[in-house]
């Protein structure tokens, strides 16, 4: 099949050119070169032509590892806590990738990496790669270009793979859409537990850690999410066949001294087994079909955008957005009208 059947265009050296970056990018990362990996996870995240050519190339070789979404307020300890378990992984030799999902500069729309500073302990570490993206004001804590990046790792041959997002409450959920696993952290006497219920991050939390157990009323904290999931679960029970959300376990760990934190990572490896005995059935074959789903809306949505934009159709663009802006159209009549313009042609 050629490039032109999947949708992109292959005329022109440009087009050419990129096609040959992205398989070159792609071998190499496959072989093991780190600096190739680093470079194609730019070319992901600026959704590149080159990164088009690798992804078809590598997608196919991905599916393996284990997606851990980490999520939770800010402030919990999320990145103190993602640290602490790529030194546990470590400890038994197993290779971690960790994609960092940072607020973007309002300036230059890059990642702010102030919180990567705690995992710079494994810089030197050839089997652990630690990547920021930024949002670019995406909402849901997630860049847009996330799951295509963590495929790209997954090719590279991490079994593990932690996808840390910005924080930001309730849009936080949507790590649960992308991720095997979802880890949510919260923070004693900060009122989280409360917090996380408002937001649904209990819905979608197949773990949740109470970070800084060290802290005075971390156990209680501990406790009183226990007490919640299990009168939500009895709740559940009198209102018969209704949708009933997951029971997520909890625990208690501390990011910055390492109590309970290779409990932590067996939970993660007794979910991850179980995922993987269950095969393509049920929940695992869901989370599977709903990570597909996000990543084809989103290309979809892009490419739709992008069409909209090219340059024999922004004169008639730039008119139905001043219309809206005008309040003379209302945007949902505005974006039938340009993708009639698209089918029509």
């Amino acid at each position: 099949m050629t490039e032109a059947a999947h949708g992109g265009p292959t005329e022109g050296g440009h087009d050419a050119a990129a096609v040959d970056r992205g398989r070159d990018l792609a071998e190499r990362t496959r072989a093991g070169e780190r600096r190739a990996l680093a470079r194609l996870l730019t070319e992901v995240e600026n959704r590149s032509r080159t990164a088009e050519a690798a992804l078809r190339i590598l997608y196919p070789l991905a599916g393996q590892a284990h997606l851990i979404g980490v999520t939770g307020a800010p402030g919990a300890g999320k990145s103190t806590l993602v640290a602490a378990l790529v030194g546990e992984a470590r400890k038994g030799s197993r290779a971690v990738a960790v994609l960092a999902i940072d607020p973007s500069s309002p300036i230059t729309g890059g990642a702010i990496l102030g919180d990567r500073v705690r995992m710079q302990a494994y810089a030197g570490d050839s089997d652990v790669f630690i990547r920021s993206m930024a949002s670019r004001g995406h909402v849901g804590g997630l860049a847009t270009s996330t799951v295509a990046a963590a495929a790209v790792l997954d090719a590279a041959g991490f079994p593990l793979v932690f996808i840390e997002t910005v924080g930001t409450g309730q849009s936080e959920v949507e790590v649960a859409a992308i991720a095997d696993t979802t880890l949510v952290v919260q923070a004693p006497e900060m009122g989280d537990e409360v917090q996380a219920i408002k937001a649904g991050l209990l819905e979608v939390a197949d773990i949740v850690v109470v970070n800084k157990a060290d802290r005075p009323g971390a156990d209680r904290a501990a406790s009183h999410l226990r007490s919640m999931l299990t009168v939500g679960a009895q709740h559940d029970r009198a209102m018969g066949d209704r949708p009933r959300p997951k029971r997520p376990e909890v625990l208690l760990a501390s990011g910055a001294s390492g109590q309970g934190v290779p409990e932590v990572l067996a939970s993660l490896d007794r979910r991850e087994a179980k995922r993987r005995a269950a095969g393509t059935s049920g929940e695992a074959d869901g989370a599977r079909l709903a990570r597909a789903e996000a990543q084809v809306w989103g290309i979809l949505a892009e490419r739709l955008r992008g069409r909209v934009r090219e340059p024999a159709r922004a004169a008639e663009t730039k008119v139905v957005l001043r219309a809206v802006a005008d309040h003379e159209l209302d945007p949902y009549a505005a974006a039938d009208r340009l993708l009639a313009a698209l089918t029509d042609r």
